[in-house]
Order: structure tokens, then sequence, then C-alpha cells
């Protein structure tokens, strides 16, 4: 089930790289997380314990505003400036991010080989950026601002699984499928208004193959992806779950060059086996938790 979700949110950026041909990013993100509310629906409602205490919705409001309008918003105009493949290969930047990010807040230590693979994926990262200073955003080709757009976006995303981890833990006592749907409704409305007083409303007259770019990620990406990981997680250590996350990264390249014809630079093909080896190797050393909520 871990691998399988894994698969679901590789294929993100394919469906958001279709769907932009049509729609600007605010509009498609819309569209994207009210399918995938629609999706999550129904399970909310067959749960218990969905209820929110009042003090803690400050919190549920801060996790769900970085996880979904500000990380989203930031990822996908990046993903509007460089192709799928650049954009895929970034997220594999996410285990190690997270690693850094729990030593700076969590407390957790990192000793100096964990150090040392953090610095080969930040390594990575500019190798692979390195790759699209040149780009051209009106040809189809990676550029250094999207690429950038995309690593910026990962923040948000981490501090989105802090937040969530912390309202999961024995101090709030939250369910992970709680905090991930709660995180995912309230998101989506603060998405909503966000789009509505940019761009209006979305439009409603699209081609059949924007609907299915629409559709398919919201509820294979946001609802289901996340069911069956929070599924897997409860079932598999965190440290081999972990693991699976670069499934992800591997995904969305293979998409891409494969669907939409995008090619590898050698500086990007060494950035990439630089992260996604970092971070596997950081995995299976035990040094990382996976996240209880998709970063996707």
């Amino acid at each position: 089930m871990l691998a399988v979700s894994a698969c679901f949110w590789g294929t993100g950026f394919f469906w958001g790289k279709l769907a932009l041909a049509e729609l600007p990013v605010g509009p498609m993100l819309l569209y994207r997380f009210l399918f995938g509310c629609l999706g999550l629906l129904p399970f909310a409602l067959a749960r218990a314990g969905m209820r929110v205490r009042r003090a803690d919705v400050p919190l549920f409001l801060a996790a769900a505003a970085l996880g979904v309008p500000v990380q989203y918003i930031v990822q996908f105009e990046g993903l509007a400036r460089t192709t799928v493949s650049h954009a895929s290969l970034m997220i594999g930047m996410v285990p190690m991010i997270l690693a850094g990010a729990a030593v700076l807040f969590t407390g957790e230590r990192l000793d100096r080989a964990g150090w040392a693979l953090l610095g080969f994926s930040t390594l990575g990262a500019l190798l692979i950026a390195l790759g699209a200073r040149h780009g051209q955003r009106a040809a189809g080709e990676p550029t250094l601002l999207g690429d950038a757009l995309v690593v910026l976006s990962l923040f948000g995303g981490v501090a989105w699984v802090l937040l969530s981890k912390r309202l999961m833990g024995p101090e709030f006592g939250y369910s992970a499928f709680a905090v991930n749907a709660w995180v995912i409704f309230i998101g989506t409305a603060l998405l909503a208004v966000w789009v509505v007083a940019a761009d209006g409303l979305p439009p409603v007259h699209l081609l059949p193959r924007t609907w299915l770019a629409l559709v398919a990620p919201g509820l294979m990406v946001t609802a289901l992806g996340s069911l069956l990981w929070n599924w897997g997680m409860a079932r598999v250590p965190a440290t081999q779950a972990a693991a699976f996350v670069n499934i992800d990264p591997v995904v969305g390249t293979l998409l891409g060059m494969a669907l939409l014809g995008e090619r590898l630079g050698a500086t990007a093909v060494v950035g990439g086996v630089l992260i996604l080896g970092a971070a596997l190797t950081l995995a299976l050393r035990g040094e990382a938790s996976a996240p209880e909520v998709p970063p996707g």
C-alpha cells in the first residue's frame, strides 16, 4: 500500500502539467483539492473521532495554510516554469529537508554521516538547477526560477508534516486520518478564498482531457493516496516507510520523459542520483522518520 500510494503521488506533476495547458495555477489547484475533498468525505463521515477541540483550531489552521495554499501554489507556480522531470527530482529532497528540520525544531540528532548525506542532497539540487539556468519557459524547458520555487515549496510541506505529527502525538492525540482529513478540508477552504479573490470563479467549460487531469489527481493523489499511506504506516516501521517516499520522484521523472518527451541533461541525471541516493541511504540508516501525512 505504501508503494501504491507513492506511485499515485508520483503522477501529480504529470496531471498538473496537463491541466496547466488550459488553466492557471490557482483554479487548477482548487479543482484538484475539491475533488480530493469529495473523495475523503465519505470516509470522514463514517469515522468517529473527527471532532476538533477549540483550543487546537489555530494549530490545524497553521498546518492547513502551510500544507495546502502556501505549499501547492508555490510548488505549481514552479511547475509552470519547469519540467515534470526536474520538479519530480526536486521532490526527492523531502526526506533530507525533513531530517534537517527535525534536528532544528524537534531536538532529534543527526551524526556526521547524516549531515554528509544532507550535503550530497543539496549538491544534487544545485546540479539540477545548474542544468536549468538557461532554460526558456516559453519553450517548455526547465528554468532556474521554476526549480527554485519547487524547492522553496518543500519547506512549507515539511512544516505541514511537523505540525501534523505534533497533532498526532500524545500531547494532542488525534488520529492520522483525522489530522490529514481536517488539514485538507480546511486547506481547501483557505485555497478557495485565495483563488476566488485573485482569479475569480474558476471556469467550467474545459476540455475533457483537462477534466481528467483534475479529477484523477484529486481522487488518486489527494484522497486515495493519503488513505493508503496512513493504512500502510500503521503496519510498517517508519524507517522502512521512509524508503518508499523515493518512489514518488522516480515515477514523476519517468512519466515526464516517457509521455511528455522531456530530456534530462547530464548534470540533472547526476543531481537526481545524489538526491535519491542520499534520501534512500538516510531512510535505511534510520536517521529520518517518514511523514505520517502525505507530502503530495
